[in-house]
């Protein structure tokens, strides 16, 4: 699994010319599956996010979690983390977890991240969206 983490002070999903989700100060995730990735190990990256201290404190530290400053996440499938573009100009999507195995993976993070009691939005899992951040 992969999490590809950017903070922001605000984020947005938008299908079909409608804004689908949007959040405030806190995450853009992209999240990619690989074959093979368990629950466990979805769990595990979801308390990571959660727990990640990358916001700066009153000494500008980076000394806080998302959960300190009581931030969002908004949360888009990205199966393209799992690119391998070692090799030609088309990229191979040999290590992608399928798309009938990743959406219960995707939905299962969901599901860990909302634990934590913040505001998690989501893209729609398999959806063409433009991101905007």
């Amino acid at each position: 699994m992969r999490l590809l983490i950017q903070r922001v002070d605000r984020a947005s999903v938008i299908i079909n010319g409608q804004t689908t989700a949007s959040i405030g100060r806190g995450f853009l995730v992209l999240c990619g599956f690989k074959k093979g990735d368990s629950p466990a190990h979805i769990r595990k990256m979801a308390n990571k996010c959660l727990n990640l201290r990358i916001f700066e404190d009153s000494q500008r530290k980076m000394n806080l979690s998302l959960i300190d400053i009581k931030g969002e996440i908004l949360a888009v499938s990205q199966f393209t983390l799992y690119a391998d573009c070692r090799q030609g100009r088309r990229p191979s999507f040999e290590e992608a977890m399928l798309p009938d195995e990743a959406g219960p993976s995707y939905s299962f993070l969901i599901e860990e991240l909302l634990q934590s009691g913040l505001r998690i939005e989501t893209g729609v899992f398999g959806a063409k969206m433009r991101v905007e951040l």
